[in-house]
């Protein structure tokens, strides 16, 4: 008797792919979930978040805020008034990528217990 996948897998052609692609360019990266990490737990300024993640240069975290603002995850605030206060939050449409980053995390814990 075959036994059954407990998982079935619904992506069936090139466009069902072409959506995976988008979402893992959207989320993908070294530094793209450290900075978005980094703004939930808090850090909003640019100084501040630049901080929160070592190794990150000035220049990668601007290009990452400028990606992550363009895919709409993250709202950068410019206080009129000077000295110019600049901050990032998070948007409500990058929360609706948690579920789907907390099972991605599952899954890389489960894989790493198979890779032992």
């Amino acid at each position: 008797m075959k036994q059954e996948a407990p998982y079935v897998c619904t992506v069936k052609d090139q466009e069902d792919l072409k959506y995976l692609q988008d979402t893992l360019y959207v989320i993908s990266g070294k530094w793209r979930p450290q900075v978005m990490v980094a703004i939930y737990n808090g850090n909003h300024r640019y100084r501040e978040i630049a901080k929160s993640i070592p190794g990150i240069t000035f220049k990668m975290l601007s290009k990452e805020l400028k990606e992550m603002e363009m895919n709409k995850l993250v709202l950068r605030e410019q206080d009129p008034d000077f000295p110019k206060t600049v901050t990032y939050n998070l948007t409500e449409y990058c929360a609706s990528l948690y579920p789907l980053i907390q099972t991605m995390v599952k899954w890389a814990k489960s894989h790493r217990e198979a890779l032992k």
